[in-house]
C-alpha cells in the first residue's frame, strides 16, 4: 500500500486489484454505490467504522488505512501553504511535546 496516494485512490486500487466493482464493494460495506464513488474521488470522508470495514474486506491493517485518511485531511488543509513542510515538522514536535506532558500527568 502506497501511503503517498490519497485514501480514495488507495481504496479504488484495492478494489480494482481484487477485481471488484463499485457495487460489489458497496454491498459488502452496506453503503450506497454513489457514496463509495465519492470516497474514491476524495469527495466524501469515511467514518471510523467504514475504515474498519474496509480493512476487514481487503485484509489491510486498519491503522494503515486510518493513517492514509488522516494524512489526507492534514495534507489538504495545508496543501496551498508555502510553509507546508515546515508546518508538518513543527506539528510533529508539538504532538511529541503534548504526548510527553500527557504521560507525565
Amino acid at each position: 500500500m502506497q501511503l503517498e496516494k490519497s485514501f480514495g485512490e488507495t481504496i479504488r486500487d484495492l478494489r480494482t486489484e481484487n477485481h471488484l466493482t463499485l457495487r460489489e464493494v458497496a454491498e459488502h460495506l452496506k453503503i450506497d454505490t454513489s457514496m463509495l464513488g465519492k470516497i474514491e474521488k476524495n469527495n466524501r470522508n469515511p467514518s471510523k467504522q467504514l475504515i474498519k470495514d474496509i480493512s476487514i474486506l481487503f485484509s489491510i491493517d486498519e491503522d494503515l488505512l486510518t493513517v492514509a485518511h488522516l494524512s489526507d485531511t492534514v495534507a489538504y488543509s495545508i496543501l496551498e501553504e508555502e510553509l507546508a513542510t515546515k508546518v508538518l515538522k513543527v506539528a510533529e514536535e508539538k504532538i511529541n511535546y503534548y504526548n510527553k506532558n500527557k504521560a507525565n500527568k
